[in-house]
């Protein structure tokens, strides 16, 4: 089905900027955050598509982005050239899979083990309005370490967001893991509303340009502007290393909403 809905679109090639690919973030740049994209939003990356190649970039796993993104009918790899879970370590071009990387195989089970007993003792000692499930989830690329719990309902986030912003929750436990494990090689990025990820350093957002710099191989087409979009792009926000690489032109919105007023500004849609 995705190869069928990318076949709407002119090849990579014959597109009109086939010089040029767009890629976002997903949450609160995409969608709200955990939310679905608005019909307008989907709407106006397809028609940005057909003008250029569109990708996203997100460090959640792909089930996720399906649901923000896709819907029960519509798989998520048919409405982008590129897709990018897991800041592309799990990655799909035209809707055909790329090679995958673990981070457990990089990492390996003794060290893996020792962060995660470190961190489910520090969690154990910590005091919040709420605590709900899942504190750390593992993912193919990453762990993602959450203090109240993935399992919080949208209001009990939103209190946790505001809570830490006065308690720095997360950034304090960031900097306890990184003087507790500092030759683990790893880098910590505080993200979305509830959680920070954990991955080896250089596996943040920019490892997904090595697929995009693949495509002169594969079709002959060289992205000289690779735009990003995203909501995190200051220093420690997990937009920053891709926002702030001298091979991107980055766009830093608040919102979906301006997402789609700067696209429409951009490439006058």
């Amino acid at each position: 089905m995705a190869t069928v809905a990318a076949s709407i679109y002119p090849p990579l090639e014959n597109r009109p900027l086939k010089g040029t690919v767009v890629l976002f973030d997903v949450d609160k740049t995409l969608s709200p955050a955990r939310g679905s994209a608005s019909t307008e939003m989907l709407t106006l990356l397809s028609q940005l598509r057909h003008r250029c190649a569109i990708g996203y970039v997100g460090g959640s796993d792909f089930s996720k982005q399906q649901e923000q993104l896709g819907s029960s009918t519509v798989p998520v790899t048919s409405l982008f050239d590129y897709c990018f879970s897991e800041n592309g370590l799990n990655a799909f071009r035209l809707g055909k899979p790329l090679a995958s990387t673990s981070f457990i195989q990089w990492l390996g089970e003794e060290k893996y083990q020792n962060m995660v007993n470190f961190l489910l003792k520090y969690l154990s000692e910590v005091r919040l309005p709420k605590k709900r499930g899942t504190f750390i989830e593992f993912r193919n690329g990453m762990i993602n370490v959450s203090p109240i719990g993935r399992n919080a309902t949208v209001e009990e986030r939103n209190e946790f967001e505001e809570y830490d912003k006065v308690h720095n929750i997360r950034s304090t436990l960031v900097k306890a893991l990184r003087k507790e494990f500092p030759e683990y090689g790893l880098t910590y990025s505080i993200g979305g509303q509830i959680s920070f990820d954990v991955f080896p350093t250089g596996w943040d957002k920019t490892y997904c340009l090595r697929h995009i710099e693949a495509e002169k191989e594969i079709s002959g087409v060289e992205y000289k502007d690779i735009h990003f979009f995203g909501d995190k792009c200051f220093p420690g926000g997990n937009d920053y290393e891709i926002y702030s690489d001298p091979r991107t032109i980055g766009h830093s919105v608040t919102d979906p909403d301006d997402t789609i007023k700067q696209l429409k500004e951009l490439f006058h849609l």
